[in-house]
């Protein structure tokens, strides 16, 4: 069990180390772009605009996956690590392998997962509702 945490945490640190590599380079490629007055046609202001965006989304998600690790290795400080936080169960090591910073089992997570989407559905469908009501009152 020990030496189960103490691969898992060199595993999530040196996830942690290429993440903070990842952000580095993301910030360093984006503060080499120009900026201020735009320049180029419209075409070449849209696609810098689009690689600035999808610049900050992927430095976001970097962050987040980074936030994760540091929880996971909390988690291990705390004696916490492994354990399901939905049933209370030991995550599998072929998960944790696959995603250190598992926060429940396979079942429990696609049980949220089933939940989210139905949650979803059901807003969606209510929304979609709202707006064909709103409609037929107007006319």
């Amino acid at each position: 069990m020990v030496e189960r945490i103490e691969e898992m945490k060199a595993i999530l640190l040196k996830l942690k180390e290429e993440t903070l590599k990842e952000i580095n380079k993301t910030m360093k490629s984006s503060s080499s772009l120009p900026s201020g007055e735009p320049s180029g046609d419209i075409y070449d202001q849209a696609s810098s605009e689009r690689d600035r965006e999808l610049g900050l989304l992927l430095n976001d998600r970097e962050r987040e996956k980074l936030r994760n690790i540091d929880e996971a290795l909390l988690r291990i400080e705390e004696g916490e690590y492994g354990v399901c936080e939905e049933c209370g169960c030991d995550i599998p090591l072929g998960r944790l392998k696959v995603m250190p910073f598992a926060h429940y089992c396979v079942k429990c997570k696609e049980d949220i997962e089933k939940m989210q989407a139905q949650t979803k559905r059901f807003e969606e469908e209510r929304a979609y509702n709202e707006i064909s009501f709103g409609d037929e009152e107007e006319a």
